[in-house]
């Protein structure tokens, strides 16, 4: 199992420090998330047709988690109608607060290397910002969103 989580935290450390699709997206919907316990910023753009995300990015400062769940969420909800992407965050959010295993989970691709959060509740918010912060983009919502 070590092989297993060196190979996780290898791919968190990679999108934490290489993050993808972190760009600004003009013309796209856009909203802003925060976490007030640990400072982390997030911005999501993300433009649809016919209810199909057709292009995604992210800008802001955070944790690597923070950070890699913000990028891996970018790559995998391009393509997807916004009904897919809910359920996404659906089960995203249920692997990493511990409400379902890896085992049980759809399939979350790359985002399962955040299994492991849940032992960690304090990072939960952390992990789950851009894809809060995603669902209130593809609502239009221009609130802040925030973790608290």
């Amino acid at each position: 199992m070590t092989d297993l989580q060196d190979l996780y935290q290898e791919l968190i450390l990679d999108h934490g420090r290489r993050p993808r699709n972190f760009k600004q997206l003009d013309g796209a919907n856009t909203a802003e998330g925060y976490n007030p316990l640990c400072g982390d910023k997030v911005k999501v753009y993300i433009r649809t047709d016919n209810d199909v995300v057709t292009d995604v990015s992210f800008e802001g400062a955070g944790c690597a988690i923070s950070t890699a769940s913000a990028s891996l969420m970018t790559e995998i909800v391009k393509g997807k109608s916004r009904a897919e992407a809910e359920q996404l965050f659906k089960a995203f959010h249920d692997l990493v607060t511990g409400h379902q295993s890896m085992l049980d989970s759809p399939d979350l691709g790359k985002l399962a290397v955040f299994s492991g959060v849940s032992e960690f509740p304090t990072r939960v918010k952390c992990a789950t910002l851009s894809w809060h912060t995603l669902l209130a983009a593809l609502s239009d919502n221009d609130q802040v969103v925030s973790t608290e």
